[in-house]
């Protein structure tokens, strides 16, 4: 009798053993407002499987995407509650909250793709990321979002003179609608998820966006022109909240960290191969592409630039990545 009771009492410490290291596991809710087939979701996924992996099962993320928790500034809110842990968001609505990222929305600011990437992964991108952290926001790691371009409805748009009289839908970015006065247009911040609607009921005479976007959103339904102006290269930010970030172990947080910049790496591979098919596929749609000549919006953008003289800030961030080779 007393060796079974013996018996039963090692058992029972096993199980109760088992049990606290399952109640250890840490668990970092994210959410996003993208499509499951969009390039930064799978690319959460794969964070996801690593992180799981990297920390012996310790740490697991749980994705909300689709809008499912909010819009992105409301997710930004979230987190600033310590509601969320971790979520997405253009850096068109994260310059609401950290100052410094308004720079990406200046139009024409990139020589080309390569010097993005250049300026991201670079001392200057790490700068414009930790602006955020007296807001309670830390960003972690941007994410390729390629470069946004106008659709319309109704008319193409060959020339800037063509968007005059159009109301534009841009994110709650105070630059995209200083972009759009400028180029004629006028500007109409509507959120992502209402944006389908507002085209078809005429709210809106289009948007701009990236190719995957307007294809994954199924805009190109409504929008039958689309051109390729690549006005602004204004990458994804992922954000962590930092009561979340505050109560990671330093071990955590290194995981956490090398989960993330190994999902960059894999999403801009997706991303390029996002994009290529979008624009396929939009095309198959019956979308016209239009490759208009871009110094004609350049020209009609400088007033954007003239705009910040007056912001230490940002134009000195504006000559060091312009000088940034």
């Amino acid at each position: 009798m007393i060796r079974n009771l013996k018996i039963v009492s090692l058992l029972l410490v096993v199980l109760l053993a088992g049990c606290g290291e399952i109640s250890h596991t840490r668990t970092i809710k994210i959410a996003h407002g993208l499509d499951t087939k969009h390039s930064v979701h799978q690319a959460m996924v794969e964070m996801g499987k690593d992180l799981e992996k990297r920390s012996g099962g310790k740490m697991k993320l749980e994705i909300y995407p689709s809008q499912q928790l909010g819009t992105e500034r409301e997710n930004l809110e979230l987190l600033q509650i310590g509601s969320l842990d971790m979520t997405k968001v253009s850096v068109g609505v994260m310059e609401n909250f950290a100052p410094k990222m308004k720079v990406f929305g200046i139009p024409f600011l990139f020589r080309d793709r390569e010097h993005a990437f250049h300026v991201l992964d670079s001392d200057i991108g790490k700068e414009i990321l930790d602006d955020g952290e007296k807001y309670w926001l830390k960003g972690l790691a941007y994410y390729d979002a390629g470069s946004r371009s106008f659709y319309t409805k109704d008319r193409p748009v060959n020339t800037p003179e063509d968007l005059k009289g159009l109301k534009l839908r841009v994110m709650e970015s105070v630059t995209a609608i200083e972009m759009v006065k400028a180029l004629g247009g006028s500007p109409t911040p509507i959120s992502w998820g209402e944006l389908y609607t507002s085209l078809q009921q005429g709210v809106v005479d289009g948007a701009e966006n990236n190719p995957p976007s307007f294809y994954l959103s199924r805009h190109y339904e409504v929008c039958k022109y689309y051109t390729l102006d690549e006005h602004t290269v204004l990458p994804d930010v992922l954000v962590i909240g930092t009561s979340t970030w505050n109560k990671l172990s330093k071990q955590e947080q290194e995981w956490l960290q090398a989960s993330v910049d190994k999902s960059v790496a894999y999403q801009r591979k997706l991303w390029a191969d996002a994009e290529e098919e979008a624009l396929n596929e939009v095309q198959k749609a019956g979308v016209e592409v239009i490759r208009p000549d871009k110094t004609l919006f350049q020209e009609k953008v400088k007033t954007v630039y003239d705009g910040y003289k007056s912001d230490a800030v940002v134009s000195k961030l504006i000559e060091d990545i312009q000088q940034l080779k």
